[in-house]
């Protein structure tokens, strides 16, 4: 189709600074709930509007919008308005966590963040989300079994997946040597200032633990220390160039950089129209997450839940998925997308093989909850 949009012109616009990503209206909205937003657990109205805030370049997108948002509003009635203004965990909770601190609605109904990052269980202990109303998601029935308990939600009650992806190495074959290990990323001489690490403490960390020979879903203190070091050490000779988050694609896409930690879902687009780019899970190992669809206090839970039920169609998800390209958690939509466009059902790096599994895992939950470990990690990031 000729209006169509694709995912990597939007991160090509990105790199030439084309695209502005902020928080309209989410401040500003927090001395209280939308009357058209909020509601309580017993109410089985649905909203008027939908308020979701995800990451950048995650949804099915057209030169006209977001088509599976057009399709809910036509099933439900409902509008979603669609914001694109999550860029990291850590600066985005910091925007939202004053409100919600207060009691105040931060005028969203769901919100997607990391599940190998702290704040997904920090929201829950703290009393900051809305149950999912189950009786609304009879199509959590579709939820990948590999997803269905994580620790820090072990019932699923307040957090449903968006979509999976895994951290690992991108490089640019015209710019450098294949780079295959975190070794070479942090202490080849030929990468030295054209090198990214991510600001998620459980990305970067969760790489150079599996180089330095320990176990990442296990976290001590002395290999927290070792890893950190050897980081610092990085950073202070010039090795690295920065931290980023979603943002390391537009320097990627342009030839600023020539290798950078990086998300498997972003190089997958990038390549379509950059084929000297590459993507891989490093030899060590690397790291696996889950971005959480979840309801902030003061939300739509009923309004928020029927939207998670759509998207959990498999016919919905692969629409997403054929725009998104990580890893999708609705069982059935691999099929549905064979039918769709069988190129991207084949992807390893969208629906990965069993071998690239083996080699990656979740950063320790307990660790990313640890304030000793948090204070090292963003004085790090900071300097």
């Amino acid at each position: 189709m000729t209006d169509v949009l694709s995912r990597r012109q939007l991160l090509e616009r990105a790199a030439k600074g084309g695209a502005v990503l902020t928080l309209p209206g989410l401040l500003a909205a927090c001395g209280g709930s939308s009357s058209e937003s909020s509601g309580s657990e017993s109410d089985k109205t649905l909203a008027d509007t939908l308020r979701f805030s995800n990451w950048t370049l995650y949804i099915d997108n057209t030169k006209k919008g977001h088509p599976t948002l057009d399709m809910f509003k036509k099933e439900t009635g409902t509008t979603v308005k669609y914001f694109e203004d999550i860029n990291d965990n850590a600066s985005f909770f910091g925007k939202i966590q004053g409100p919600l601190s207060r009691g105040q609605s931060i005028d969203r109904d769901i919100i997607v963040m990391t599940d190998n990052s702290r704040y997904p269980s920090l929201l829950i202990k703290k009393g900051w989300l809305e149950k999912l109303d189950k009786s609304a998601i009879p199509n959590i029935k579709n939820l990948q079994p590999s997803l269905q308990h994580p620790n820090w939600d072990p019932d699923r009650d307040y957090s449903l997946p968006w979509q999976s992806g895994m951290t690992g190495i991108a490089y640019n074959d015209k710019l450098t040597d294949p780079v295959l290990s975190t070794d070479d990323l942090l202490e080849n001489p030929k990468l030295k200032g054209k090198v990214t690490l991510l600001t998620e403490m459980g990305d970067t960390m969760t790489l150079v633990m599996f180089a330095n020979g320990d176990d990442p879903s296990k976290v001590t203190d002395a290999t927290f220390d070792k890893a950190l070091k050897r980081i610092q050490k990085a950073v202070d000779s010039g090795q690295v160039r920065q931290f980023t988050g979603n943002d390391y694609s537009g320097p990627l896409s342009k030839g600023d950089l020539s290798a950078a930690m990086a998300w498997s879902g972003d190089v997958v687009q990038l390549q379509a129209d950059n084929k000297n780019l590459h993507w891989n899970v490093p030899e060590a190992g690397g790291g696996i997450w889950t971005d959480n669809m979840l309801i902030p206090k003061g939300g739509d839970a009923f309004t928020a839940s029927t939207y998670m039920n759509f998207v959990y169609k498999p016919r919905i998800a692969a629409l997403i998925e054929d725009y998104v390209n990580y890893i999708c958690p609705v069982v059935g939509a691999k099929e549905e997308l064979e039918k769709i466009d069988p190129d991207v059902a084949k992807n390893t790096l969208i629906f990965p093989t069993k071998e690239m599994l083996d080699n990656v895992v979740g950063f320790d939950s307990e660790a990313l909850a640890n304030q000793k470990y948090l204070e090292a990690w963003q004085n790090l990031i900071s300097s």
